[in-house]
C-alpha cells in the first residue's frame, strides 16, 4: 500500500507565506487583518476569505475560523466566506465533515515535494479552488454567509508576516502614527491640530518619550526615544509617504515652512 502523502511545514508562518505566493490573479491577501491570519479580498467586487492557518486540523482552529452564532452578533462585521488552511494530508475527514457543518471550508496546501510526487487526485497546489464571480462550481466548496458588514481593512495592504506566532499588525492606529512620524520628518514638528485632524491622540507620543514639547509653545518635537516605523513597515512607511498630499491636514499642506522643505529636497 503507498504511503499517504502529507506536506510538512515548519511553522503557521511558512505555511500562510507559501498559500498567499500561490494566489491566483484577482485576490489580495492582506495578513493578520481583522483578527484572521489572512484576509483574503477578490479585486473585482471586494468579498472577502477570512483564514485561520494550523499545522493540523483541530478543534482548536475550527473555533478560531467559526462564526459567531449568538444573535447579538447578527449585525458583527465579518468576511463572505471563512476557511481553515492546512497541510495536504493534516485535515482528518471527522473534522473536516464538522467543518462543512459550521460553513467552514478547508484549504490543504501543498509542499513543492508533494507537488512533485503527487500521481493522483487533484495536481494543484492548493484545493479546493478559490470562489470565483460568474461561476458556480465552487458552491460545493465553499459557503456565502453574506455578512452584514465585511471585515474592515486598513489603507495599506499590512507588510507583516500572516500566522506569525507573536504577530505584528497594521492597525489604523499605527497607520496614523506613520503620518505623525513622516510630518514630523518634513516639517520638524507636530501640533495638536494634526493629531486631531489624524485622527490619533497626542498622550501617549509624550508618555513614550517619542515627542516632546518644544521651546516654542503648542509645538512637538522629536523627544529622547523616537518612534522607528520606518524600520518596522519598511513597504508601507514609503507608500504612506508618497501619499503625502492626499492625507496632509490641509493647513500645514498650504504652509510656506512645507512648501520650502519641498523645495530643498
Amino acid at each position: 500500500m503507498a504511503k499517504e502523502l502529507k506536506a510538512e511545514f515548519a511553522s503557521e508562518a511558512e505555511l500562510c507565506a507559501t498559500f498567499i505566493k500561490q494566489l491566483p490573479q484577482g485576490w489580495t491577501a492582506y495578513p493578520e487583518t481583522a483578527g484572521f491570519d489572512i484576509v483574503l479580498v477578490r479585486d473585482a467586487d471586494g468579498a472577502q476569505i477570512g483564514v485561520e492557518a494550523k499545522l493540523s486540523l483541530n478543534a482548536k482552529v475550527v473555533l478560531q475560523a467559526a462564526e459567531s452564532r449568538g444573535s447579538y452578533h447578527v449585525d458583527w462585521a465579518g468576511p463572505d466566506f471563512r476557511a481553515v488552511l492546512v497541510p495536504f494530508g493534516k485535515a482528518g475527514s471527522e473534522l473536516s465533515a464538522v467543518c462543512r457543518l459550521l460553513s467552514i471550508t478547508v484549504i490543504e496546501m501543498k509542499t513543492k515535494v508533494v507537488f512533485q510526487q503527487q500521481q493522483w487526485g487533484q495536481k494543484k497546489k492548493f484545493t479546493p479552488d478559490l470562489p470565483v464571480t460568474g461561476e458556480h462550481y465552487w458552491r460545493e466548496d465553499w459557503f456565502d454567509l453574506a455578512p452584514w458588514k465585511r471585515c474592515p481593512l486598513p489603507e495599506y495592504v499590512p507588510d507583516v508576516t500572516a500566522g506569525a506566532s507573536a504577530p505584528s499588525t497594521l492597525s489604523s492606529w499605527k497607520i496614523s502614527a506613520i503620518k505623525i512620524c513622516i510630518l514630523v520628518e518634513r516639517t520638524g514638528f507636530v501640533t495638536r491640530t494634526d493629531f486631531a485632524q489624524l485622527k490619533i491622540n497626542h498622550r501617549r507620543f509624550l508618555d513614550m518619550g517619542w515627542l516632546k514639547q518644544s521651546d516654542e509653545r503648542g509645538k512637538y518635537v522629536l523627544g529622547p526615544y523616537p518612534l522607528d516605523l520606518r524600520a518596522q513597515h519598511p513597504t508601507v512607511y514609503p507608500q504612506i509617504e508618497a501619499d503625502f498630499d492626499k492625507w496632509c491636514p490641509t493647513d500645514r499642506l498650504n504652509s510656506p515652512l512645507l512648501q520650502k522643505q519641498e523645495i530643498l529636497l
